[in-house]
């Protein structure tokens, strides 16, 4: 145990004097024994307090529009080439996504993210995206991110223009196994859609999902990837198997291995927003709060189509835990779970009824 513990406070030192871990190193991270994960936590934790201290950056996510994608990505139950499972749901107006960034200042979020279920942004879709994003820099202390699947140079220039400040599109898995999950794109296209939001401007935001049937080489492929395109964040989703989705009957993934995958992912990216992402509730239980240690981010008010904890849980379980608050000022204070107590999340699509098997 002892031998353990000095392996991995060894590799987080190493990480603080700069040196980033080998392949091998990260492989281990991944397939250490469960009697080590209190260690590894503690020196993920070494490596996050040094660039992040105890702050918790808090993100929440609007589906603006829902369902009906004509993407075939096997783990999304909006692709209509599923039959849109979760429900479908028309583009949100102007108003209704201003008063989702008022939703999450009053959540004490850092970043709000407006979503669209698409290949790529039309230009009508393009047009109420730029517009809420002029209003709500206008009205609202909050960073804005934006997914809205591929882009041009021209619309990732507009995005930016409009005054998005992050770009989401995660890869996902590695390049070797993407295509057992999705058919309608390749992985390069999403990698192309990365450089052009950092190129018009935008910060990146990109990550992947834990849990596809990947293998742990292709988890490993997918970290370090990311580290070469040198991403602003990190998300790291662990799956939420969808009813009516091909990846159904997938397992959960078990809490050690999210774990450990969140200190791999840690090692990887000393200096990156790690962001514990979908899954985070049923994947982790009640081992949510020990995600904080590698991680320094987490969505609050639920997902896309799927509910999570409230940002009153959420305030609750990082003050407790005796971490604080980042604002978009860049302010450090306490978690409040009484005075958000009162915010609603908003209202997920109606998922469509099943057939009777």
């Amino acid at each position: 145990m002892i031998e353990s513990r000095s392996r991995w406070h060894d590799l987080a030192a190493r990480s603080l004097a700069g040196e980033l871990p080998t392949r091998a190193e990260a492989a281990a991270v991944l397939a250490a024994p469960a009697t080590d994960t209190l260690a590894l936590l503690d020196a993920a934790y070494q490596v996050r307090r040094h660039h992040w201290g105890q702050r918790v950056l808090l993100h929440v996510l609007d589906n603006a529009k829902a369902g009906a994608c004509p993407e075939d990505c096997g783990f999304c139950s909006q692709s209509s080439r599923h039959g849109s499972p979760g429900g479908e749901a028309p583009m949100k107006s102007v108003d209704e996504l201003v008063e989702g960034a008022r939703r999450a200042v009053a959540a004490q979020a850092r970043r709000y993210c407006m979503v669209t279920a698409t290949r790529g942004p039309s230009q009508r879709d393009l047009d109420t995206i730029c517009a809420a994003a002029e209003r709500i820099k206008a009205e609202a202390p909050i960073e804005l991110c934006a997914s809205l699947g591929l882009l041009t140079a021209a619309k990732a220039a507009r995005l930016r223009a409009a005054g998005v400040d992050r770009f989401n599109h995660n890869l996902e898995t590695s390049e070797r196994y993407y295509d057992q999950i999705v058919s309608t794109h390749r992985w390069a296209d999403r990698v192309e859609t990365v450089k052009l939001a950092r190129d018009a401007g935008m910060q990146t935001c990109v990550g992947g999902i834990v849990g596809l049937g990947e293998g742990q080489d292709d988890l490993l492929d997918l970290a370090f990837a990311l580290r070469d395109l040198d991403v602003d964040s990190v998300p790291v989703n662990f799956l939420d198997a969808r009813p009516g989705t091909p990846l159904a009957d997938r397992p959960q993934v078990e809490p050690g291995y999210a774990l450990r995958a969140l200190c791999m992912f840690r090692f990887v990216h000393p200096r990156t927003d790690l962001r514990v992402a979908g899954g985070r509730e049923v994947t982790l239980r009640a081992l949510q709060v020990m995600a904080l240690y590698p991680a320094n981010s987490i969505f609050t008010q639920g997902y896309l189509t799927t509910t999570g904890a409230t940002p009153a849980a959420d305030h609750q379980m990082i003050l407790d835990a005796g971490f604080t608050l980042e604002l978009e000022d860049g302010r450090e204070v306490a978690a409040d779970p009484i005075a958000v107590a009162d915010v609603l999340a908003p209202r997920k699509p109606e998922p469509r009824r099943l057939p009777l098997a």
